[in-house]
């Protein structure tokens, strides 16, 4: 992994020819900015970006189903969870 700074996307001809991942930094306040992916590596991390969506999607349902077991619904009508 190659570590870049963002005066280093300003020479956009040698940013782009990069075929190895490339962390991002901001050179003054020496903090992880992100990361840039290659074209090379675009089927991998598709795989990787699908599998985290599906870890958040699972973890917000999870969320969902421990409210409506506290405030389940009643007859014909929503419960407002006030007991």
């Amino acid at each position: 992994m190659i570590s870049m700074t963002l005066s280093n996307l300003r020479n956009s001809t040698d940013f782009f020819k990069i075929d190895d991942i490339a962390t991002i930094v901001n050179g003054r306040k020496k903090e992880e900015i992100g990361y840039f992916v290659p074209k090379s590596f675009k089927k991998e991390f598709e795989k990787f970006m699908t599998e985290v969506e599906k870890k958040k999607k699972k973890k917000l349902l999870q969320k969902v189903l421990k409210a409506s077991r506290i405030d389940p619904i009643e007859d014909e009508a929503v419960a407002d969870g006030i007991k």
